[in-house]
């Protein structure tokens, strides 16, 4: 389906009304903050924009959807841009064609320094220019500062949108020249009538309770719980998916990628250290869950997880790293039933 979601589009509308030249979006995975942040570069740019954004009809509307704009400068990871289809610049496109490097999982600085160049230019067709940052975590410390005076004082008219998914990876000096806006959580009953309506569009019926189910999953991040209804996940299998773990048993998450493994134990381990404080679990009902281990033992699986994830894009061999998670999560959990027994 077209259009945004409709906790974004009140955030919109919000934003459309501030001043300022700057505005970094921030908040956790799967709320939207690329979306919201095209939107706001759309409206900025739109030749007859309104009170609920740009007017998708005009021919800076249609630019964008092209990815011909002129006056919009979309800075992002080079694998992130390939994927959304903005095009690259020449020269990093023939080095990733002619297979000389990959193409970058971070905003290289030689982009950032094209960012720069972009706003010395005269504007092509309206009011501004528009540099869009997503995610701007993905910069290192040299792009930021490559960034950062332009950020400061850009020259003529040129705003800039920066969105984040890790607002404390962001240099200091960065976040300082924006204004923040912390990214709203949609209610539940919202986010699942958006899921349907998404699965609708794309000619599938799915009942509320499939829906709840990919919105319990992602934590109730609605983006992130499109993912996994586009992965088809099954009430059934998040349901079984944390006892088959405690008896070791690998199956379901064989053929899923090393991140959404992972991402699934941290889930996992999330939910336990909440039963163990006494509070509710968010991804998995508590009925669900396998008895919780000590909070000590808890803790460290927490350290571990979190240390795998800082490579797990680069497995040294992703077959041994599984099987050794896997060996892990049935230690962790054994020790707990051994002590109920």
């Amino acid at each position: 389906m077209s259009g945004l979601a409709p906790w974004l589009q009140r955030q919109l509308q919000r934003l459309l009304a501030q001043r300022g030249h700057a505005l970094l979006l921030s908040g956790p995975s799967g709320l939207g903050q690329y979306d919201l942040a095209l939107a706001l570069a759309r409206a900025w740019l739109c030749e007859q924009p309104g009170e609920h954004g740009a007017c998708g009809v005009c021919g800076s509307c249609h630019a964008i959807d092209v990815r011909t704009h002129a006056d919009l400068c979309v800075l992002m990871p080079e694998t992130l841009s390939l994927e959304l289809g903005w095009p690259l610049d020449e020269g990093a496109q023939k080095e990733i064609d002619d297979k000389k490097r990959k193409a970058s999982k971070l905003i290289r600085v030689e982009a950032a320094r094209e960012a720069v160049g972009f706003t010395q230019f005269t504007r092509s067709r309206g009011r501004t220019k528009v540099i869009l940052v997503h995610p701007a975590e993905r910069m290192n410390v040299e792009s930021a500062n490559t960034l950062l005076k332009t950020l400061e004082e850009p020259a003529g008219e040129v705003r800039f949108v920066l969105s984040t998914e890790a607002a404390h990876q962001l240099l200091p000096t960065i976040r300082s020249r924006c204004l923040t806006h912390n990214m709203a959580w949609p209610a539940e009953a919202e986010a699942l009538e958006w899921l349907q309506q998404q699965a609708a569009g794309e000619n599938r019926s799915v009942s509320r309770d499939q829906a709840a189910v990919w919105l319990q999953a992602a934590g109730g991040r609605p983006d992130d719980a499109l993912a996994w209804a586009a992965a088809g996940l099954q009430g059934s299998t998040w349901a079984q998916l944390p006892q088959a773990l405690a008896r070791g048993d690998w199956g379901t998450l064989n053929g899923w990628p090393p991140a959404q493994q992972l991402s699934v134990l941290q889930k996992l381990c999330h939910d336990l250290m909440a039963r163990a404080a006494g509070a509710p679990a968010r991804f998995f009902q508590s009925e669900q869950l396998p008895p919780a281990p000590r909070w000590g033992a808890l803790a460290q699986w927490s350290r571990e997880l979190a240390n795998a994830a800082r490579s797990v894009e680069h497995p040294y061999n992703a077959g041994l790293m599984q099987e050794a998670w896997a060996a892990r999560t049935r230690q962790v959990l054994a020790g707990a039933a051994g002590r109920k027994g």
